[in-house]
């Protein structure tokens, strides 16, 4: 029954993260394909430190201690905040101007979540489009 139970949970959040959401007409904020190449390379970037600083292991127990000092909980958040850190620095060289405050948060969420953080940001400020009342929109390049 146990196993049921899990698969169905398991099928129902699959089926839940297909579903497309609605797009009123185009309106929708996209993030900038660089910014998200920066969040990449960072997320990679941080990965490769969290792993270095757990002896190269992915999953491991979360309170003991490695030769270095330092926790799997601890690699994690340490390797968090120079993510958190980095990430916009990295995407105002990729995109080459000030990045909006929407796109300084995927970045943050892609860091402490990897994968569908920034996703989920970027998700909830479409939900909330009063958060975007202090960002002028990006400038457009004249052809």
């Amino acid at each position: 029954m146990k196993r049921l139970i899990g698969v169905l949970t398991v099928a129902i959040a699959a089926l839940a993260l297909l579903c497309q959401s609605a797009d009123a007409g185009g309106r929708g904020h996209r993030i900038d394909k660089r910014v998200k190449a920066a969040g990449i390379v960072t997320g990679a970037a941080a990965t490769v430190g969290f792993l270095s600083l757990n002896d190269w292991r992915l999953f491991s127990k979360w309170d003991t201690p490695r030769p270095n000092g330092l926790t799997t909980g601890g690699a994690y958040v340490l390797t968090s905040i120079g993510c958190i850190a980095v990430a916009p620095m990295v995407g105002t060289a990729f995109v080459r101007r000030p990045l909006t405050h929407r796109e300084v948060h995927v970045l943050a969420g892609g860091c402490i979540v990897p994968i569908i953080g920034g996703w989920l940001v970027n998700a909830a400020y479409n939900a909330h489009p009063e958060w975007d009342r202090f960002d002028a929109p990006p400038p457009r390049r004249r052809r």
